[in-house]
């Protein structure tokens, strides 16, 4: 017999369960709000979702129609903010996502569950993006780890695979530091775990992992672990949290007669069907960050790559825990609650975030493919991120994230590696994951190597442009239009701004020995000794060894 608390947990599960689906019908046509904003002459936008900066800035003659609501799989797969910028000194916001349409001169949103705020502040893009911030996410203060920056990452993934395994690690560690390349912050990927959910080291592939950690510290590493919040649901650990309430329901499994730990909602994503911790519980957050501070406290585990959490994956047949009011988390806020258990650790990682934009998270672009295109991605990418609020940016692994194509020598192109390495080596973070010595010749792979060592020297110069992103909230990465508004720079997109005095300029095209470089006004000293005075355009030469950088002479 139930005791009179269970019964209300499961009249509560019912009638939360009728809600979750009548809404689920009926949709967002209630609390509709709709708004058009006439463009200005030449006005430029900036927002939404990352995985769509190539685009951007959206104008006058763009004619696109997108939505920030998870049904987007694409554009819910990376970072989204419900904010737009202009280089007017525009925004809009919205605490809720919403559709948008770029077409006929005008910017169109719609399907919102709440007001939009139009704001101005000032007239330029730097205004636009600082007033928005003050009013809407304010900077914390805080940024994570420092050698997140200092120095280059390293993620196992691509040399490893799915076999992450103590002695593979281990090597993988070594030959970074007898190739030459500085120690910094090591990531082991996924499948060193027990099981998705049961966050202990597999005891058939780590024999001692408490003497590996000791070791990669040694070598001078600090050490991070994949982590998600999928959990597979027939193990010992699926169960109790099934049983504890701490998993995400379907309520079509919830009828007013089974008990309130009936029902898990079990997800596909890319490594299977799992259930999904539900993070709006803070039974569950606290159990999480239990699971999370053992590693760190016994086995010495400085930080974590928090993986998936997009909101895609919580669909319109998931729904949290009830409480007494009946409020449901959208997709979008399950996503932000697993974003939010990375502020207890500084070492941390996310690919998918909502709305959490001036706090102490890295935010990686999505995995990128072995190509051209995705290299000239990353540019658009980082400028993106940094305008609507998501500073702390690292580009995806160099080269991309298909560890297939680093062994098919049809789709293998050495020279984008090198490249690749040269995009992201005067980026905030710079990931390696293919080691270079293995797949380049001695020649390539020292090109490789020296991108390592320019961002090491770049070093405390990016530490103390995070340090004032974590005060004032402004990007590390900029584009042209953010020092110099309205001067026709705004649509540059192959070039970017370390800070206002670095003019960064990579060659981002296959054989390309050679590029035009647009330059601001002052006088500006290249990493070969050369000296330009803009605004001027310039074509230099760009051999394979070279990254084309200009300091902004005082």
């Amino acid at each position: 017999m139930k005791t009179p608390l269970e019964r209300l947990s499961a009249i509560g599960w019912a009638v939360a369960g009728a809600l979750f689906l009548a809404m689920g019908v009926l949709g967002l046509a209630a609390t509709d709000h709709l708004t058009e904003i006439p463009l200005l002459p030449g006005e430029k936008w900036w927002g939404g979702q990352i995985v769509y900066s190539p685009d951007m800035p959206y104008e006058a003659a763009s004619k696109v129609a997108r939505t920030l609501h998870a049904t987007d799989r694409w554009g819910s797969s990376n970072q989204a903010q419900p904010l737009f910028v202009s280089s007017e000194g525009r925004y809009v916001w919205n605490e809720a996502a919403f559709d948008y349409a770029f077409g006929g001169g005008v910017l169109k949103l719609s399907r919102a569950a709440q007001e939009f705020e139009v704001g101005r502040s000032g007239g330029t893009l730097r205004e636009a993006f600082l007033g928005a911030s003050r009013r809407f996410f304010a900077p914390s203060g805080t940024m994570p780890a420092d050698v997140l920056f200092a120095v280059p990452q390293y993620n196992t993934w691509i040399e490893l695979v799915y076999d992450q395994r103590e002695e593979r690690i281990l090597k993988y560690a070594r030959d970074l530091i007898a190739a030459g390349y500085p120690p910094g912050v090591l990531m082991i990927d996924d499948n060193w775990q027990e099981d998705y959910g049961v966050w202990e080291f597999s005891g058939q592939r780590f024999k001692n992992p408490k003497g590996m950690m000791r070791e990669l510290h040694a070598l001078g590493f600090k050490v991070m672990v994949w982590v998600c919040p999928f959990v597979s649901a027939d193990s010992a650990t699926g169960r109790m949290l099934q049983r504890e309430g701490m998993l995400l329901r379907d309520p079509s499994m919830i009828d007013g007669k089974k008990s309130a730990g009936d029902g898990p909602a079990m997800v596909r994503w890319w490594n299977g069907t799992s259930a999904l911790l539900d993070l709006s519980n803070p039974k569950a957050q606290a159990w999480l960050r239990r699971q999370l501070q053992h590693l760190v406290d016994d086995y010495g585990v400085d930080g974590f790559k928090f993986d998936a959490g997009d909101s895609h994956f919580y669909s319109p047949s998931v729904s949290g825990h009830p409480v007494v009011s009946f409020a449901f988390r959208t997709r979008e806020e399950h996503c932000m609650d697993w974003a939010r258990v990375g502020l207890d650790f500084p070492l941390n990682e996310y690919r998918a975030c909502w709305r959490l934009a001036g706090q102490p998270l890295v935010q990686r672009l999505r995995d990128k493919d072995h190509t051209w295109e995705a290299v000239r991605e990353l540019v658009p990418g980082i400028i993106t991120q940094g305008l609507v609020g998501y500073a702390f940016t690292c580009p995806d692994m160099i080269g991309g994230g298909l560890a297939s194509a680093f062994d098919d020598p049809k789709k293998f192109d050495p020279e984008l590696v090198v490249r690749s390495a040269q995009v992201h080596a005067l980026m905030p973070m710079m990931q390696f994951s293919v080691a270079p010595w293995r797949v380049l010749d001695a020649e390539l792979a020292s090109y490789c190597l020296a991108a390592a060592k320019l961002h090491a020297e770049f070093g405390p110069h990016l530490l103390e442009l995070a340090r004032l992103s974590a005060r004032s909230g402004e990007p590390i990465v900029r584009p042209l239009e953010w020092s110099w508004p309205h001067q026709g720079f705004a649509a540059i997109k192959d070039q970017f701004m370390l800070g206002d005095d670095i003019l960064v300029a990579p060659v981002m095209v296959k054989g390309g020995r050679s590029r035009i470089v647009t330059f601001p006004p002052g006088r500006w000293r290249g990493d070969d000794g050369s000296i330009v005075d803009g605004p001027v355009q310039v074509e230099i030469k760009v051999p394979l060894s070279r990254l084309p950088f200009y300091r902004l002479k005082p």
